[in-house]
């Protein structure tokens, strides 16, 4: 029954985390955009904010997945080559959050290098992840 509530607040902190990173480069997005300095202000807030509110989601999610795979053996052995993948993508994603507090420290510092349409794709990129990261757990396709 252990697992089973362990199986449950790791997915629900993956899903909460999740939900940060699919919102913070659409705060980026204004943030490119905009010219007003009270907008910036904002909109810069908001976004720390919500980017350390996501930090503190991610953590509890990967030590959860991390208790399921080496407290219980999940994907571990012969046959779960799902898992490694699915741990590669999981680095990925961490990988993009590390990306959006770049992003954030050169928001903060009025550096703007990139255009909101950059960060339209940029937007895109953990909807990949995530549908990648849940097929592999699901379908198990080696």
């Amino acid at each position: 029954m252990t697992m089973l509530w362990i199986k449950t607040l790791h997915i629900v902190f993956i899903a909460s985390w999740f939900a940060g990173l699919f919102y913070l480069p659409r705060i980026y997005v204004n943030l490119a955009q905009t010219t007003d300095a009270a907008t910036r202000t904002c909109l810069i807030g908001m976004a720390r904010r919500l980017f350390r509110f996501t930090t503190i989601l991610a953590i509890p999610a990967i030590v959860f997945g991390a208790w399921l795979f080496m407290g219980y053996g999940i994907g571990m052995g012969p046959g779960n080559g799902w898992m490694h993948a699915k741990l590669l993508f999981v680095v990925l994603a961490i990988g993009y959050h590390h990306a959006c507090w770049i992003m954030l420290r050169k928001f903060e510092g009025d550096r703007k290098t990139r255009s909101h349409t950059f960060y339209r794709w940029f937007n895109e990129v953990p909807v990949v992840l995530l549908f990648v990261i849940v097929a592999l757990v699901v379908v198990k396709p080696f």
